[in-house]
Order: structure tokens, then C-alpha cells, then sequence
């Protein structure tokens, strides 16, 4: 076994033990505020959210990505160069957020988005001083040690968000524990690598490169906010907070999957492509290929479980207030399958340095939310907006298989076959889950909403 195969292989261990413990204090932080705050205050947060990760996205010169495929990736002034772009990158979304927060708070009608809006993006500030040492270990692929971390940063994070949530129950207690995370954060990560740290600097030559990849990087994900975020905006509009609180539970809840294979797209897929994206096409799809199973083959098992007993979780952890939640979890859940062969392909294509595909994609995704979520919400009430919303991710693989045919690295035959073993699990899962007594999870969501 090749030193990067072990490497790849070690570090996907890590990424899922490390994200899963994330996901596992997430979902107990989630069930503890659930109970001490009403669901409007998850909606009025999902919008403030939505905004940090908007401006993030949209102001995005793909400082990570530089520093792990870039040659100059471990030179110091490179480095020094990227952070002091960070830096600067927080402070102007910071300036932003003050500009937006009136129109956001007239456009839906709550005043309190007014300081919230401000007070929680301070986030924003601390964050771009932080260390990019992170970036570094996932250069090295040293995601052992990141994924501990990543882990404690977590665990002190929820925990004081959950102490300030439980003293006072409030929207405020949020906003003031996003910025408190942001400060963790910011310490902690000039601990992670021994004599490791940043100061500013401006090399002509690093930021030709970095504005020069990041050009590309900014559509792409000034897009994918478009794509992932867009339905929160438009719900926030059409939906009350407090319905639109129960379909963030939901979304949450629905996308583990998706955010598993997000983290490993990333961490461990995007990184290991980029060392060998100098072979000949037809060797680098190979080899894509044949990785590329087993992933595909976890997530159907996995996808196949969580769309099957998914409204049953909801009934038991849940209260009755987020009862709409039980019949969103399923339809949900089953349009996420798309979203999983995008995510275990499309780095081969950022790699490549090729990330206008992607950029693509996303559009195609935002076009049939802004469009299609009020049409259909208009026509057939929350239950269409739902499911167009989880069919939303079908433009976005369609899109990117264009472009792995153009780039001569599709994967489309093994999409076949996958998505011919998801349907045959979930058939079979459906089955034993009516056979047990349960029913089936269509006949839970049209009974619920009916």
C-alpha cells in the first residue's frame, strides 16, 4: 500500500471518528436548547446564520484550498500573505453585516436583527485573525490531530453555549456564544503546531496566485451559498420563525450524510487528488473509480437507515412543537442521495483547478430554489416547498456530471450502479420497517400533514 493510500485511508478514519463525536455532541446540545428556547428563536438564528455563512461564502478567495494544493504551501511568507488576506476578509464582512442589518431586519419584519445581526458576526473578526495552522494539517494530512482538536474545540464551545442558554434563555445568549466560539478558536489554534504562527505580510507574488485561483473560488462559493443557504431565506419570508425553527431541526437532522461526506470531500479527497492530479486522466479516473466505492456504498447504507426511522427519531427526542418535523425528515433525507455523488467527485474537478464546474452546479441548485420553492409553496403549501427543496440537489449533480464528461473523468456508470443499491436498500429497509409494525414513513408524513 503507497504512503498516500495509507495516509488517505488513516485520515478518513479520523475525519469520520472525529466529525461523527462533532455530530454526537451537536445532536445533545441541539436536544438540551430545543427544550430551553422556543422554536422562533431557532428560526431568527437560522437567518443570522445563513448571513455569516453568506458573506463568508460570497467573500471566499480560497485561502484553504491555496495553501493545500499550492507548491508555496508550507513557505512562510505565503503563508503570512494568506492570513493577512484572512484578516482583512473578517473585518470587511464585519463592516458589511452593520450595512445589511436594517434592510434585513425591515425585510422580515423584526426588529431585533437590528444589533443581533451585528453583536453575532463579531464571529466574524475573530475568526479571520485566526492561526492558519489548520489549513497546514490539512496540507500534511495530519487529520489525527486536527480531528482531536476539532473535537475539543467543539465540546468547549457547546458547553458554554448550553451554560449561557440555561442562565438566560434567550436569542441574545446565541449570538453572544457564536462570538465566544470565534474566540476559542482564534487561541487555540496558535497551539496546534509547535513555533507556528502569523504576522502580517504582503508578497506580490503570493497574492497574484492566491487572487488568481481565488477568483474562480469566489463564484463558486458566493454560489454555493446560494445553493446551500438560499432555502432558509426564501422560507424565512414565505414560513413563520417558528415553522421555519421546525425545518431547521429537520434540515439538520436530514444532512448528517451530506456534511459526513463534505468533511471527507475536503479533508481527505480533495487533498489526495491534488497529489496526483499531474497523471494522465485516464489513470487519475481510475483510480477515483475504485476508491470511490466504498464510500458510495457506506452512504447508501447509511442514507437508507437514517430516510427509514428518521420520523420515529424526530417522535421520540422531539417535543410536540416540532412535531411538522417528522413528516420533513423523510422527504429530506431521500433527495440527499444526489448531493452524495456530487461530493465524492466534484474535488476531482477543484484539483484540476477547474472550479467554474462547480460554481455551475451550485447556480443550477440556487435557480430551482428562488424559483421553484414559492411556486410550488404558493401551488401546494409547505409539503411542495419540502419536496422541491430535496430535489434540489439533482441540478447540482447533473451540472457536475457535464463537467467530469468534458474533463474525460465521469463516473456515471458507477452512479448507476449505486444509486440501483441505494433504491434496493431502502426498498428492503422500508419492508422490515413495515413488517416490524411501524409502517411506512410516506404514510407517517401524509397522515401527520393531511
Amino acid at each position: 500500500m503507497t504512503s498516500l493510500k495509507k495516509l488517505a485511508i488513516r485520515g478518513a478514519i479520523w475525519t469520520i471518528i472525529g466529525f461523527g463525536g462533532i455530530q454526537i455532541l451537536r445532536f445533545g446540545n441541539n436536544l438540551i436548547l430545543t427544550r430551553l428556547l422556543q422554536p422562533e428563536i431557532f428560526g431568527l438564528m437560522a437567518l443570522v446564520t445563513t448571513l455569516r455563512v453568506g458573506l463568508e461564502l460570497f467573500s471566499d478567495v480560497g485561502i484553504a484550498q491555496n495553501i493545500i494544493n499550492s507548491k508555496r504551501g508550507d513557505e512562510p511568507a505565503f503563508l503570512n500573505t494568506a492570513w493577512t488576506i484572512q484578516v482583512i476578509r473578517g473585518v470587511v464582512i464585519w463592516i458589511v453585516c452593520l450595512l445589511v442589518s436594517f434592510p434585513m431586519a425591515n425585510f422580515y419584519n423584526d426588529q431585533r436583527l437590528v444589533w443581533l445581526i451585528p453583536i453575532s458576526l463579531l464571529y466574524a473578526i475573530f475568526d479571520g485573525f485566526s492561526c492558519t495552522s489548520q489549513h497546514t494539517l490539512h496540507r500534511r494530512m495530519e487529520l489525527g490531530k486536527l480531528a482531536v482538536y476539532d473535537l475539543l474545540l467543539q465540546a468547549s464551545f457547546l458547553s458554554t453555549l448550553c451554560i449561557l442558554v440555561w442562565r438566560y434563555p434567550t436569542v441574545w445568549s446565541l449570538a453572544v456564544g457564536m462570538v465566544i466560539g470565534a474566540i476559542y478558536k482564534l487561541v487555540s489554534s496558535y497551539w496546534l503546531i509547535p513555533k507556528y504562527s502569523n504576522r502580517f505580510a504582503w508578497e506580490p507574488e503570493a497574492v497574484k496566485e492566491i487572487l488568481s485561483f481565488g477568483k474562480w473560488m469566489f463564484i463558486a462559493s458566493g454560489l454555493m451559498f446560494a445553493a446551500e443557504q438560499s432555502d432558509r431565506l426564501v422560507l424565512g419570508k414565505i414560513l413563520s420563525l417558528e415553522m421555519l425553527g421546525v425545518y431547521t431541526v429537520a434540515y439538520t437532522l436530514a444532512s448528517i450524510p451530506r456534511e459526513v461526506i463534505k468533511q471527507l470531500s475536503y479533508k481527505v479527497i480533495f487533498p489526495t487528488i491534488s497529489q496526483q492530479a499531474d497523471l494522465p486522466r485516464s489513470s487519475l479516473q481510475a483510480k477515483i473509480i475504485r476508491q470511490r466505492w466504498v464510500i458510495l456504498i457506506g452512504c447508501a447504507i447509511g442514507l437508507a437507515s437514517l430516510v427509514t426511522v428518521g420520523d420515529l427519531i424526530i417522535t421520540v427526542l422531539y417535543d410536540k412543537r416540532y412535531a411538522a418535523a417528522t413528516w420533513m425528515m423523510p422527504i429530506l433525507c431521500s433527495g440527499i442521495w444526489f448531493s452524495l455523488l456530487f461530493y465524492t467527485i466534484s474535488p476531482a474537478l477543484l484539483a484540476i483547478s477547474k472550479p467554474l464546474y462547480s460554481a455551475q452546479s451550485n447556480f443550477a441548485r440556487f435557480g430551482i430554489i428562488t424559483l421553484g420553492v414559492p411556486l410550488a409553496y404558493y401551488s401546494f403549501g409547505e409539503l411542495g416547498a419540502i419536496i422541491v427543496i430535496a430535489l434540489s440537489d439533482l441540478p447540482l449533480y447533473i451540472v457536475n456530471l457535464y463537467g467530469l464528461w468534458q474533463e474525460k473523468l465521469t463516473c456515471f456508470a458507477q452512479d448507476i450502479q449505486t444509486t440501483a443499491f441505494f433504491i434496493a436498500i431502502l426498498a428492503l429497509f422500508l419492508v422490515i420497517r413495515n413488517y416490524l409494525g411501524f409502517g411506512l414513513p410516506i404514510k407517517t408524513l401524509l397522515g401527520s400533514h393531511l
